[in-house]
């Protein structure tokens, strides 16, 4: 078909994440109400997890603090030293002024420097915590939530809005209690030097509340915009780099550019907005800041020549406009930088008020000795999500221990489905499930999973060597029953033919390893684990016949022991099987042996001799 053609471009799988409402609106996060407050006090309750060094940082802020509001007093009476009638100066007391400020100043930049030194160490401890809670979190969390979610955007949460929480505590957590002790202070000795002059520069205080109340309310919402356009961003990226052959392949790199681009054009536009509204906050506070200064000179002046005012005291005022307007131009800042957190906050615990996995219910026992009878009791099963048909409907079956019972049915017929229960990926809505007569609801979930060996349809290696790899099931296992694994997995072959091994470096992401060179390795760490339930979800999918050939021989071995479940499409794969169940529409349509099933002549022998042309003997 040519590449022109229109109709099918619509179809195409979109590489942000498509599904929830069409195309990468599946995934976007919902809108939700934004609670300032909420959010603001669940990040300062964060910060005080660590109580005597934040009150360290509160004490040496405040110190700081006190020691700015009391230079401008200082320099005011130093001016005072200088007197017009008679002309003279009192040099002693202007000496002894000067020295009290140059210590003044060398104090707060000492002060000041262990204050930063601390709140930095302080910081970075509490948002490796958060990190640290919100991975905890992700391992607790339900199937369901990786399976709606793009990866990349919940990557994003990770780094990104984490590192925004952590700009906001380092930069302005400090800046917000000095500043508030500033404007505190600074008020205080105004108000005792001249209550008319300290009018003059209360003048700002309601400007800038106008003025920070009306920036704040238009920028957070494109603050909150922004973070969640680039986590759908980072999801694009993300699934773009793994899926790229595929972009290649089938000739779309039009329309992931267009796709991306659409996305990038719309963080660029809510960025923009965020960054013009915050950006107002500055100017404008320069603005009232020279017109507080303009004022405080003006009503000096007067205040000095017609009623006596010293002129000390104007000075003094003249610093405390600049230095009350200062906090409060930081306060003003500071609003760009809290509204960032404040949004990446809101993302991060929208992960972490999710619901995790249910729990494991009271009395949930451990079971030991396993023997791998497992047992379906009028099961149903819905996915999550509106209006979700049965993919298990009212289903039974008993399966002995030693026994082997092959999956088979069209794609999206439920196989995978009933190993998702299983495991407790999921929970069934109806009907239980039993394992040697205990309901898996019984048992706690991590003693549950070490019942099975898992070989899943898409193949998972995670960074670390081939050898790490294999034994990731049991670490604890020596070299030669590792060996002894990929040797009966038929991996060692290709292993031994590489350069360093089972040393061999290989990653979830790179490609030095084949599909089927993969799948040989997820197949050796089942037959490591050695667990009474052997689960091979077309586990040899990705290998070529001899191979594969070879593979069953060997898993006869490991299978005469053990109760296996076997799911595969090539119907070759599994005739040895003791039991065959073909699912469809729900429910299990017919079971038997193959001899059995080809001679009732139904849908399994309708599948057989569809997939292999010819009516076997």
């Amino acid at each position: 078909m040519s590449q022109t053609t229109q109709a099918p471009t619509v179809k195409v799988a979109s590489f942000g994440g498509g599904g929830r409402g069409g195309g990468r609106n599946r995934f976007a996060p919902g809108e939700k109400p934004q609670n300032t407050r909420g959010t603001a006090w669940r990040v300062i309750k964060i910060y005080a997890r660590s109580g005597k060094v934040v009150l360290l940082v509160i004490a040496l802020t405040a110190l700081s603090a006190l020691i700015s509001v009391a230079i401008p007093y200082f320099v005011g009476r130093a001016f005072d030293t200088f007197h017009i009638s008679p002309v003279h100066v009192d040099t002693a007391t202007l000496w002894r002024l000067l020295i009290i400020v140059a210590a003044l100043y060398l104090g707060n930049y000492l002060i000041g420097t262990l204050n930063g030194l601390v709140t930095l160490n302080v910081t970075q401890k509490l948002v490796r915590q958060l990190r640290t809670d919100y991975f905890a979190k992700l391992q607790k969390l339900p199937l369901s939530f990786f399976d709606t979610r793009p990866h990349g955007d919940t990557m994003s949460r990770l780094t990104n809005d984490i590192d925004n929480i952590s700009t906001s505590i380092a930069s302005t957590t400090t800046q917000f209690v000095s500043a508030a002790l500033t404007i505190v202070g600074s008020l205080a000795v105004m108000l005792y030097l001249s209550p008319a002059l300290t009018l003059a520069v209360a003048v700002a205080i309601p400007l800038v509340a106008v003025l920070t109340g009306t920036i704040a309310k238009r920028s957070r919402a494109y603050f909150l915009a922004q973070q969640r356009n680039l986590g759908l961003l980072n999801g694009e990226i993300e699934e773009n780099i793994v899926g790229i052959k595929m972009v290649k392949a089938f000739g779309q790199r039009d329309f992931v550019m267009k796709q991306f681009g659409e996305t990038n054009e719309n963080l660029f536009a809510a960025s923009r907005r965020a960054q013009i509204w915050s950006g107002f906050m500055m100017p404008l506070m320069n603005v009232i800041n020279n017109l507080t200064y303009t004022l405080v000179a003006l009503a000096g002046g007067v205040l000095s020549v017609r009623y006596g005012l010293p002129v000390g005291t104007v000075v003094s005022f003249l610093f405390y406009s600049k230095q009350f307007g200062q906090p409060l131009s930081s306060l003003a800042g500071m609003w760009n930088t809290i509204q960032q957190a404040l949004a990446g906050a809101e993302r991060v615990f929208e992960i972490l008020d999710l619901p995790e996995e249910t729990p494991d219910a009271p009395g949930a026992i451990v079971e030991h000795d396993v023997t791998g009878h497992v047992a379906f009791d009028n099961v149903s099963f819905a996915y999550p999500g509106a209006n979700s048909a049965l993919v298990l409907n009212h289903i039974s079956f008993d399966v002995h221990p030693g026994e082997t019972v092959a999956l088979v049915g069209e794609t999206g017929a439920g196989k995978t489905t009933i190993v998702n229960l299983l495991l407790r990926f999921y929970d069934a809505d109806a009907g239980q499930i039993l394992v040697d007569g205990t309901a898996i609801t019984g048992i706690v979930r991590d003693s549950l999973r070490r019942c099975f060996s898992v070989v899943l349809q898409d193949t998972c290696l995670f960074t670390g060597t081939i050898g790490d790899n294999i034994r990731y099931a049991r670490p604890d296992a020596t070299v030669d029953e590792v060996a002894a694994a990929a040797k009966l997995a038929h991996a060692d072959e290709f292993i031994d033919r590489l350069p360093h091994g089972y040393d061999t470096a290989v990653s979830g992401s790179s490609d030095n390893l084949s599909e089927g060179q993969r799948q040989l390795l997820a197949i050796a760490r089942a037959v490591l684990s050695d667990s009474p339930v052997l689960i091979l979800d077309e586990a040899t999918s990705s290998v070529d016949t001899k191979t594969e050939k070879d593979i069953q021989r060997a898993l006869l071995h490991l299978m005469a022991n053990h109760t296996s479940f076997l799911i595969a499409h090539r119907l070759s794969t599994i005739r040895d099987a003791d039991r065959i169940m073909v699912i469809g529409d729900g429910q299990i349509l017919e079971a038997g042996n193959h001899a059995e099933l080809m001679a009732r002549r139904g849908r399994y022998y309708e599948m057989v001799v569809s997939q292999m042309g010819v009516i076997p003997s």
